[in-house]
């Protein structure tokens, strides 16, 4: 190809021409969702990555957590460890070690991300003006593996899990 597209195709020539009439027809379905309120949830780390602050530039632990109970159920909050000070350094430790993971060194994060993933916490969203902020009060351990196919097995069976 001479790196021009005809005009529907996307960069690996995909036509999305006949979907053209659907796209047109389909409805917008509006979802002005308030902000999940302040108060305590219990929720599980969905995702966990390593990134940049937007602001500042520094290391940032992006946290996405999905509430579980007792309200709002799928609904999404974040929290996010920037790597700054001498502060910000000690509250990371004091989450991770809240999740189960204790590191002798930082520099070992990276390797050991995927065990974060599943943890059940009870977390607490607090407003002040336009910050949302997002705390990790203390993990829930579920009888049987920490979570499903990613514990050590011992425990009781996933059948036994309440979610």
């Amino acid at each position: 190809m001479n790196g021009q597209h005809m005009p529907g195709e996307d960069e690996a020539g995909v036509d999305l021409a006949k979907f053209d009439s659907d796209f047109a027809e389909a409805p917008v379905e509006e979802k002005d969702f308030d902000s999940v309120p302040d108060g305590k949830f219990q929720a599980n780390v969905e995702k966990v990555e390593i990134t940049t602050a937007k602001s500042s530039g520094n290391p940032m632990l992006k946290w996405t957590l999905r509430i579980l109970a007792p309200k709002f159920a799928g609904r999404l909050l974040w929290r996010n460890n920037v790597m700054a000070t001498r502060e910000n350094i000690r509250w990371l430790k004091n989450d991770l070690h809240t999740c189960g993971l204790d590191l002798q060194k930082l520099s070992d994060l990276p390797a050991n991300l995927e065990r974060l993933l599943d943890v059940k916490l009870e977390i607490t969203k607090r407003t002040k003006g336009d910050n949302e902020n997002v705390y990790f009060n203390r993990r829930i351990v579920m009888d049987g593996p920490a979570a499903q196919g990613g514990g050590d097995g011992a425990g009781a069976s996933k059948s036994d899990v309440p979610f």
